[in-house]
């Protein structure tokens, strides 16, 4: 399993012109090796690229993606690492979610796929990232 950050497949469904062809890349070759996964938070931000809950899902579906739940202990575990952030002069920012998707990815032991990996090794030394 590959937990799949929302930037790689916003890259993707955007057409970035910067980040789809790495971007889809990564995507082709994860898939080969591993079951692709994303969670609820990644759900949510990519329904922003969206008009409808069918169309969303449709792409879902296509991609081949699988809805995985955040576990108990991730949810702590982002908590903890989002508490760390603050106290070391983060900024209250869009990057709760980033914690979420961290932690997910630190407590299942998966990889995680992104394109943004700064926060997450600082915040998740031991995770492994896929990243440029």
């Amino acid at each position: 399993m590959v937990l799949v950050d929302t930037n790689v497949l916003v890259d993707v469904l955007q057409n970035d012109p910067a980040w789809a062809d790495w971007s889809i890349a990564q995507l082709r070759a994860q898939a080969q090796l591993h079951v692709l996964a994303i969670n609820p938070v990644v759900y949510a931000e990519m329904s922003l690229s969206f008009s409808t809950l069918e169309a969303l899902d449709d792409s879902v579906l296509t991609m081949a993606l699988e809805l995985r739940e955040i576990p108990r202990p991730a949810l702590f575990l982002a908590a903890k690492a989002f508490a760390q952030y603050r106290r070391s002069g983060g900024g209250k920012g869009q990057v709760l979610p980033d914690f979420f998707v961290g932690a997910h990815a630190a407590v299942e032991g998966w990889p995680l796929l992104t394109r943004d990996a700064r926060r997450f090794r600082s915040y998740f030394p031991t995770l492994d990232l896929i990243a440029p």
